[in-house]
């Protein structure tokens, strides 16, 4: 089996592994280390029969994971101080927010940058906040800041000088540049506020109540279609597995509360241009974890059959060996063509790149 299905299998049904043998276990944790899930894979596993020195990684992992979300809402809570004076709504995006609401996408996983998402009139008032604050600019190059501010839907990124740690600043989800244009301001008008580190949600994990109360989250339909246009409309699926399993537990989770909660997904995600991208990752999501999706005829019409183009998407996100290097070059080559035709007309794209090409940049 493909390493990276053999991922995706034991997250699946975690009891696999207590049949796995030697060879298997090893890349199973090399590709989900990969793949930024060793934490997650951990917690599922957690108390299964394994080999002690499968049972070591597994200890380490979860400390790892929960060391690195405490460092994460820290981070959140900084950034809150930060901008407090300014009366402007902050969402949390991503892995942080997961964690500051207690949502299960956060159990064991990596959270790297800080992301927030602010009103875009208001984006240089939050930036002269932060540099007042510690952070610091950390691109240099002319082209590349100059780049960010007039086309991408954040910041040039930021790195604390004392902490070392990143944050990105939205100003929406999308390039300003790509073809599909969401609402952003929709998006931060119906965000919930946190309080007391929690949102008002009926399934919640208890250990949640953590610093970044008084920032907002955005609602579950949204965070679905935030995580879509993450892995579909934007990138080129590198590190697509734990984008994809982000959206696999979020459904699962709010689907336990509304069992049309797919429906509202797809009714949220077409005005903003998204219900195309959100229909290929369930239908994604579906055949890697088993995520619980579902297909309407009324009021909306949305069909979840397999189409002949899912093959390719699940070979570019498969592509890992078993010690967990890339492999599958040519497929990687074309999705990172298809994120930058997804993001830029032509001409503009044939520029950009040329630009970067004189620069010395070369894609891994």
């Amino acid at each position: 089996m493909n390493p990276a299905l053999l991922l995706a299998a034991v997250l699946r049904e975690p009891v696999r592994v207590e049949s796995l043998t030697g060879p298997e276990w090893t890349a199973l944790f090399a590709v989900a280390r990969a793949e930024q899930l060793i934490g997650t894979l951990a917690h599922r596993i957690d108390g299964l029969a394994m080999p002690d020195a499968a049972a070591r990684l597994v200890r380490d992992a979860i400390a790892s994971a929960e060391q690195g979300r405490t460092a994460a809402l820290w981070e959140a809570e900084m950034a809150r101080r930060a901008l407090a004076g300014l009366d402007m709504p902050v969402v949390l995006l991503k892995g942080t927010a997961y964690a500051a609401a207690g949502l299960s996408p956060s159990q064991g996983r990596a959270i790297g940058d800080l992301d927030i998402l602010v009103p875009r009139e208001r984006i240089e008032e939050a930036e002269t906040a932060l540099l007042a604050a510690g952070w610091e600019w950390v691109k240099p190059d002319p082209y590349d800041d100059a780049y960010y501010r007039q086309w991408m839907h954040e910041l040039p990124p930021l790195i604390h000088r004392d902490r070392d740690k990143m944050i990105d600043v939205h100003h929406t989800i999308l390039p300003l540049t790509a073809r599909i244009t969401p609402d952003a301001a929709g998006l931060i008008s119906a965000s919930i506020m946190l309080e007391s580190g929690l949102p008002v949600w009926e399934h919640r994990h208890a250990d949640s109540d953590m610093p970044a109360r008084g920032m907002c989250i955005l609602r579950p339909e949204d965070m679905v279609i935030h995580a879509v246009a993450h892995l579909i409309a934007d990138g080129d699926l590198a590190g697509g597995m734990r984008n994809l399993w982000d959206i696999d537990r979020l459904v699962r989770e709010f689907s336990e509360r509304d069992e049309d909660f797919c429906l509202n997904v797809y009714e949220e995600a077409w005005p903003h241009g998204l219900l195309p991208a959100v229909v290929r990752a369930f239908r994604l999501a579906a055949a890697l974890y088993g995520t619980p999706v579902k297909g309407y005829t009324s009021p909306i019409r949305v069909s979840l059959v397999s189409q002949r183009s899912d093959a390719l998407f699940v070979r570019r996100l498969t592509a890992r060996d078993g010690w967990g290097r890339s492999t599958r070059k040519f497929t990687q080559l074309g999705f990172y063509i298809r994120s930058h035709w997804l993001r830029m007309p032509p001409l503009m794209l044939a520029r950009h790149l040329w630009t970067k090409w004189r620069k010395g940049y070369r894609p891994a």
